[in-house]
């Protein structure tokens, strides 16, 4: 085998690629020609940057200059269909290994198998079957570790890992200790400029986490999101997102949670628009009709649950709701990239953000360092943005309808960090900001009422700039303790009571 004959297998290809396809074709061939056949390679590209149509090309290569077998393997059904027939356009002849398949007793008919990586451990442990003369395994999205079971099997095998990502789905199993290169393709900001894919514009909405737990797996928990995106003030949020930017577009939806989703389905029908809700517990004939319905209705909105994060292409969709919040920059990516495509007269998606999410990770396609994440996974890890930091960077503002009922004031801002850097200037203790606070709060309920009992019902609406306040002041201060903030909120809304009676004494 030579790098010169695999880059003369190019003439006989069926499909012509693009020149940074080529370029990664290159350099996975010089490795295979200069590294051990023992070598771990991981290649990093961008969802819709076509990592299946140059691992298909490079297995037809490789299978024609060195005569030895390739194995792929993958983690859902979906990707094993879509890499075959990816395959049989690069006239590969492929088996796939499914739950059907409990023996091989026609594999000398092929040079290539796609498998399910928990399929293929099942039955080589159960000594069902024997792959022979496998000399190249490929296992797409290697972010995952499930692969790493059958890793003993292939033991003298060039193995390459193809990822949009190279973080590890478990940080206690990170990528670089299984494989010795990371190979970085093409950025997403290039393959935006050069229209293979979809250009992002996002809208952040600011969303309070703090009720949110993390799981073992380093993410939120599925129940502490429920309980946040479920209840009636997110709805709310949700549904006015989608009608500020995305009304008419062709939208996907991801929660975290069948709850939340079936919440979304309920809210946007009840407001009579076209949705349809998707999860796992769906049958494979619900899913394929849903998703029909789904890329044949212009404006169709689909709230999913995690189920169409991979293995699902449809390039029509114009808008992206991350209707959660997740810690995992994988899953952030992958979501996105479900609108990144581009399709007929689309070059443009809209992301709109419920979960800090951008805030966390930066705006998709903001440059990384790949080389350094995969080198140092954890110190990329301990330094995301925290939950606490992001909030104190909101700008709370009063929503439109409570502004509404205070038709007789102008000024609604105060700024918090401001009065108390003024304070500490000046050696005054910290609650002058507090007092002032109140009082331009009782000034907006006393100047648009009629009595004392007008000015109460209208104090109540200031609930959530109350609270912001008190929640940047407490950061002001450094004690930011929950009891503390809980007794600080109680007895500002005291105060301001007894301020409003003063004021119509």
């Amino acid at each position: 085998m030579t790098h010169t004959n695999m880059i003369s297998e190019q003439k006989s290809s069926t499909k012509e690629l693009y020149d940074y396809q080529k370029e990664a074709l290159r350099q996975v061939f010089e490795r295979l020609e200069n590294k051990p056949d023992k070598f771990n390679l991981v290649y990093q590209l961008p969802t819709g940057g076509g990592k299946t149509v140059i691992f298909s090309e490079l297995a037809r290569r490789y299978i024609a200059s060195t005569n030895k077998k390739v194995l792929i393997l993958t983690h859902r059904i979906e990707l094993c269909n879509q890499t075959s027939r990816m395959l049989s356009e690069f006239d590969v002849k492929n088996k796939i290994i499914n739950s059907n398949v409990k023996e091989l007793y026609d594999q000398d008919e092929y040079m290539c198998f796609v498998a399910m990586v928990e399929t293929l451990k099942n039955r080589l442990n159960d000594d069902k079957l024997e792959l022979d003369q496998i000399g190249m395994v490929i296992i797409d999205e290697a972010h995952y570790n499930s692969f790493r079971k059958l890793f003993k099997y292939f033991d003298n095998c060039f193995i390459l890992g193809v990822t949009a990502t190279p973080l590890s789905s478990n940080m206690k199993l990170p990528m670089n200790e299984i494989y010795d290169e990371l190979l970085v393709g093409e950025p997403i900001t290039s393959l935006v400029d050069r229209g293979f894919l979809a250009k992002a514009t996002t809208y952040t909405y600011d969303v309070a986490l703090g009720t949110l737990k993390i799981g073992i797996n380093g993410d939120y928990t599925v129940k502490s999101s429920e309980e946040l995106y479920s209840n009636n003030l997110m709805q709310e949020k949700l549904l006015y997102a989608y009608e500020e930017k995305s009304k008419g577009k062709k939208t996907l939806i991801f929660n975290n949670g069948i709850n939340t989703s079936l919440q979304v389905y309920e809210t946007f029908r009840a407001e009579g628009y076209d949705v349809r809700h998707l999860d796992n517990t769906n049958s494979k004939t619900e899913r394929a009709e849903i998703l029909r319905w789904f890329k044949n209705t212009p404006d169709a909105i689909l709230s999913s649950v995690g189920i169409l994060t991979t293995g699902f292409d449809e390039p029509s969709v114009e808008t992206i709701i991350l209707n959660r919040a997740t810690k995992s920059i994988t899953l952030y990516y992958q979501m996105i990239g479900r609108g990144s495509r581009v399709f007929k007269n689309k070059k443009n998606f809209t992301v709109l953000d419920l979960g800090n999410n951008a805030a966390r990770f930066g705006l998709w396609g903001t440059p990384l360092n790949w080389q350094k994440i995969f080198n140092s996974p954890m110190y990329y890890l301990d330094n995301l943005i925290t939950d606490e930091d992001i909030e104190r960077q909101f700008s709370y503002q009063l929503p439109p309808e409570v502004r509404a009922e205070f038709p007789n004031s102008t000024n609604f801002s105060f700024d918090v960090k401001a009065e108390y850097d003024k304070a500490i200037k000046q050696n005054i203790k910290s609650k002058i900001v507090l007092d002032k606070s109140i009082e331009q709060h009782c000034q907006l309920c006393v100047e648009n009422s009629e009595d004392v009992f007008d000015a109460r019902i209208l104090s109540r609406l200031l609930q959530d700039d109350i609270s912001d306040r008190i929640k940047k002041y407490s950061y002001c201060i450094i004690k930011s303790t929950k009891n503390y903030i809980q007794w600080l909120e109680e007895d500002y809304k005291r105060r301001l009571s007894t301020m409003i009676n003063q004021s119509f004494s």
